[in-house]
């Protein structure tokens, strides 16, 4: 009977290994690909012969990419959007969770600050509206606008996971502090925030990946293409264009952009950044979402 169990829960344990390698290797195709595409040679990708290996390696499109000033200004764009958003992020959350994260008898307002960002996040006004205060605000071409729309519309549901992990941290250590004569601020930045790094560490890669990877408001609020950032420069790149209704300028553009190895090259570097930063926050995320996600 024992020797039976300890089959099948081999038998399950092979399953469900074999499961995890096969997704391990479906997310990494891509990947690969993009990386095999961007070091072929622009013939073969063009005929489509790059599959799992690049096709007469090179580092042309590399080099190519060097010399697109257009790239590297997309990409410190998108550098400074993420650091103004993620550090927003990062500032405002918990100030905001910790009052919200006690009991109506501790902060008599608290229900009507949960209706008012539950609201928001379940409703808006809509992208026109959207748009008409962007722009009533002076804050079209402005790295702003992307730091300020997009935080808005991710801080609370960032909000509600760090206050439901506060509310899971021991009353107890906030109750001695109180005795000791500790007050709000000293009990926020000494106890609840250092004890709350896995889910801080969580929402700020959430921040981060969206900043970086969002693409829409930088194709609504910048009207010149000098003011993209990087995600809405390369969906330029594989967007479909119907060429007959392109000015002589768009169509001389596209042509120079129309190299499928030049523009995997750009993928691919535009991936780095997401790709360094989650191994270091990785290991607070299962962490952070599972607690900041139960409710008592």
């Amino acid at each position: 009977m024992l020797r039976s169990k300890s089959l099948s829960s081999k038998l399950a344990d092979v399953i469900l290994i074999t499961i995890l390698i096969l997704i391990a290797i479906t997310c990494i195709l891509p990947l690969w690909y993009t990386l095999s595409l961007s070091l072929s040679s622009k013939t073969a990708a063009a005929a489509g012969a790059v599959t799992l290996w690049p096709v007469d390696f090179n580092f042309d499109s590399y080099k190519q990419l060097l010399q697109d000033s257009q790239f590297f200004k997309s990409f410190w764009i998108s550098i400074q959007r993420v650091l103004l958003g993620a550090g927003l992020n990062f500032i405002i959350v918990p100030l905001m969770a910790y009052p919200l994260s006690k009991t109506i008898k501790d902060f008599k307002g608290r229900n009507v600050f949960m209706w008012t960002l539950i609201f928001t996040m379940l409703f808006n006004g809509g992208l026109i509206p959207l748009y008409i205060t962007i722009q009533n605000y002076d804050l079209m071409n402005s790295i702003w606008a992307l730091v300020l729309v997009g935080g808005a519309q991710t801080i609370v549901f960032n909000i509600i996971l760090t206050i439901n992990f506060f509310r899971n941290l021991p009353k107890s250590l906030e109750e001695a502090a109180l005795v000791d004569g500790a007050g709000p601020w000293y009990i926020l930045f000494k106890l609840f925030i250092p004890l709350s790094i896995p889910v801080l560490a969580t929402v700020s890669l959430f921040s981060i990946v969206y900043h970086w990877n969002e693409f829409l408001y930088g194709l609504i609020f910048m009207t010149r293409e000098e003011f993209y950032p990087l995600q809405t420069y390369i969906q330029q790149l594989v967007v479909s264009v119907d060429p007959s209704t392109m000015t002589e300028d768009q169509y001389k553009r596209m042509s120079e952009l129309s190299n499928r190895t030049l523009d995997a090259a750009k993928i691919f570097i535009a991936m780095i950044p997401v790709l360094l930063v989650y191994p270091f926050l990785q290991r607070y995320f299962i962490h952070g979402i599972t607690l900041g996600s139960v409710k008592e």
